[in-house]
């Protein structure tokens, strides 16, 4: 009951452990290389101090004290480090020089409230965390060689951006990258956006070489009436009503044409991803005036005025009889 307790009113102890410098933190623990630095750090908010021990193969039961494994804990040796003004201690563990030769193996670091060895634990707050300490090893890394890209377009003259970086415009050479996969966009003034990944080889220089499509939208073209021939900047393209597609963007001439109507022509202009509508009235060509051949029509009025006064003057000469 008395330990029961004690437990209830003990001051909350938290301990954050980590490994920084060349470990690796595993599900069991800290792996480590003996000769390694092994930083370990936390909270404490039961004093100004916590008092670090180390237990393990061929070590006292009882453990000995990170910095110096030749003092044993249970004669009051122990590893005593601070807690700042924020409740966080930290400490650099130098596995390679603790006073002594450390075994190939696993170690329990024991962080406690007090100056309490692993026999009188349950007068203290503690927590633990495992170490496995491999034997040194030697590695070689090779040097990698950069490679580079070589990059065209056609039109040229296309801005260029790798990993969403601008590098410059087509043609362009690029050198001095490490190996490995780019996102490469190539984007030029009235051509659609065209984007690829280009792999970077070690000492390798790669191609990559795109064609670029002009931006294009649509063009409807209805007349009245219906049925003429449609042009496009002079070129046959359909009878109305007609949809074109593909059209580069930019200004065009849609000319209409239908046998008894006068042509008509009619400045568009394409824009990029839309839909344009054309819509033409056609006018009829004059219908021509019926004429007596072989006359113009001031002969023609000359003439009948003469047979009228022709007509008069025979009425006087040979009246009607009664």
């Amino acid at each position: 009951m008395v330990s029961l307790k004690r437990t209830l009113l003990t001051t909350v102890f938290i301990v954050v452990l980590l490994c920084i410098t060349g470990s690796a933190v595993a599900s069991n623990g800290i792996q480590a290389s003996l000769g390694e630095e092994v930083s370990i750090a936390g909270y404490s908010t039961s004093g100004p101090y916590v008092y670090l021990f180390l237990t393990g193969p061929n070590l006292p039961a009882n453990g000995v004290a990170l910095h110096d494994i030749t003092k044993r804990a249970d004669e009051g040796f122990f590893t005593r480090v601070s807690v700042d003004g924020d409740d966080r201690w930290s400490y650099t563990w130098h596995t390679g020089s603790p006073g002594g030769r450390l075994d190939e193996g696993t170690y329990t670091v024991w962080v406690v409230s007090g100056p309490n060895d692993r026999s009188r634990l349950a007068l203290a707050d503690y927590r633990t965390i495992s170490v496995t300490l491999r034997k040194p090893f030697v590695t070689v890394d090779t040097p990698v060689q950069p490679g580079g890209m070589d990059l065209h377009s056609v039109p040229d003259g296309a801005s260029v951006t790798v990993n969403g970086e601008y590098r410059g415009k087509t043609p362009l050479a690029i050198s001095g990258l490490s190996p490995g996969n780019y996102a490469v966009s190539f984007l030029r003034s009235g051509f659609m956006e065209l984007s690829t990944r280009v792999r970077v080889e070690p000492g390798e220089i790669a191609d990559a070489a795109v064609i670029l499509q002009p931006e294009s939208g649509m063009l409807a073209v209805n007349s009245t009436p219906p049925g003429a021939r449609v042009l496009l900047d002079g070129a046959d393209v359909g009878i109305a009503p007609v949809v074109l597609e593909n059209i580069s963007a930019g200004n065009h001439t849609v000319t209409l044409e239908m046998d008894g109507y006068i042509p008509a022509a009619r400045q568009v202009r394409i824009n990029a991803g839309q839909v344009t509508p054309v819509g033409v009235s056609l006018d009829p060509l004059p219908v021509p005036t019926t004429r007596a051949p072989g006359l113009v029509p001031a002969t023609a009025g000359a003439l009948l005025v003469t047979l009228a006064g022709i007509a008069r003057r025979r009425n006087r000469l040979w009246p009607r009889s009664g």
